[in-house]
């Protein structure tokens, strides 16, 4: 059986608890095969970590209990993958079907808080990539494989370069972490053509127009991702702690790349967002009162050291769905954000209402904002650090979309 040495170095070179965290995850593995030594059981039995964590249950916190519960989860995990004796098979050989690997990379995805969209979109590609081999299994195939079907979407399909990197990032991610194997000598793969595409950046006028044709939650989201420079992920995912009236800020938590940032709040947008938060706060209230609720979803580590967070009206979302639904990775009954969807047909339909014939999409709302305020004058770094972009080239793709002013100067014959 694997070691509490070969754990610990396992949590460490993959990063997947913090520094401070790790003697007590290796603490509550060291407490739970005791307890399955004294009871001669295995520890991959499912029914023994139950009577471990509710044997906890009696003198530890609820949020100690939640943590033996991860720290367990990971060793197991780990275990399948080195330790032979524990289950009959390494985790090679467990991926001997497609439907093992997909199960496989499932649980290596939320091992490492991958997001669902994220644990979507590699599913799917994993998918694809099984139809594209006919049935070969998982064990048999290799790199040339990979090289083979990347060179098929770029030349065949002709898709873009970015949904290339998107099917090698989920097959790398195959590789390494679930067939333990490096990709090698793909070098000479086809890679898809990179065209450079500027971004659509409406007119303010064309945006009036556009918001004229919305209502109600749809309209304030609108507005409030032109206005904060948001990605339409970042505005469904906002919590009520987010939104600083006083301050006129609004913080933008684990966007792109899991970073925080601070952006503008438009003092413009300060009376309809707290009439809409009075409407949301009614539904927060009726969740509770009737029952209904198990709180809302919290980022992973925030739950587990404060799993009750989710009942706080801090945590509730800005835009609440209207409707209960289970969770699609815990299974609990629970409020979750307004699909990101919805806005996205309705933003399309109001579109074409205003008579805005480029594809336009609520993406151009985000990319208007940064050009307008380009226009302005401010600053191209302060317009970077409220977009969140980590390479000012990002950004600068801008310039070349800005009408005028680029140089935020007056001439002084305009006075």
């Amino acid at each position: 059986m694997t070691s509490l040495h070969d754990f610990e170095a396992y949590l460490t070179d993959r990063r997947l608890v913090q520094k401070k965290q790790l003697p007590y995850f290796l603490r509550w593995v060291a407490n739970y095969l005791s307890f399955c030594e004294k009871s001669a059981s295995v520890p991959s039995n499912e029914g023994q970590v139950q009577d471990f964590l509710q044997f906890m249950g009696k003198n530890k916190e609820e949020w100690q209990v939640k943590q033996a519960r991860e720290a367990i989860r990971l060793f197991l995990f780990h275990l399948s993958r080195t330790g032979p004796e524990a289950n009959g098979a390494t985790a090679s050989s467990s991926a001997a079907s497609w439907q093992e690997a997909a199960t496989l990379m499932r649980e290596a995805l939320r091992l490492r808080h991958r997001s669902l969209r994220t644990e979507k979109s590699y599913l799917q590609w994993l998918r694809v990539f099984r139809g594209f081999l006919a049935g070969k299994p998982p064990l048999e195939i290799d790199s040339s494989d990979v090289k083979r079907f990347l060179s098929y979407l770029a030349v065949e399909k002709t898709v873009s370069s970015s949904t290339q990197n998107q099917a090698f990032s989920a097959l790398l991610f195959l590789f390494r972490h679930v067939l333990d194997r490096d990709l090698t000598d793909i070098s000479e793969t086809v890679r898809a053509g990179s065209k450079r595409r500027l971004p659509v950046v409406l007119s303010r006028r064309e945006i009036q127009r556009i918001f004229a044709h919305l209502q109600g939650v749809y309209l304030l989201m609108a507005k409030l991702i032109y206005g904060c420079g948001l990605r339409i992920q970042e505005c469904a995912d906002l919590r009520t702690k987010d939104l600083d009236f006083e301050r006129g800020t609004l913080t933008v938590r684990s966007g792109k790349g899991d970073k925080d940032r601070v952006t503008v709040l438009p003092e413009s947008l300060k009376n309809d967002l707290l009439r809409h938060l009075d409407e949301a706060r009614l539904i927060f209230d009726q969740d509770f009162r009737d029952g209904k609720g198990e709180g809302v979803a919290l980022p992973d580590a925030l739950a587990r050291k404060y799993p009750n967070a989710g009942r706080e009206w801090a945590w509730f979302w800005v835009f609440p769905a209207p409707t209960l639904s289970d969770d699609p990775r815990s299974g609990k009954h629970r409020r979750h954000h307004i699909h990101i969807s919805n806005l996205q047909r309705s933003f399309k339909g109001a579109a074409r209402q205003a008579g805005v014939e480029r594809n336009a999409s609520v993406h151009s709302l985000r990319h208007s904002f940064a050009t307008h305020l380009l226009e302005k004058g401010y600053d191209i770094r302060t317009i970077q650090n409220l977009l969140g972009h980590s390479n000012l080239q990002t950004t600068m793709i801008y310039t070349h979309v800005a009408g005028k002013n680029l140089l935020g100067v007056t001439s002084p014959l305009d006075g």
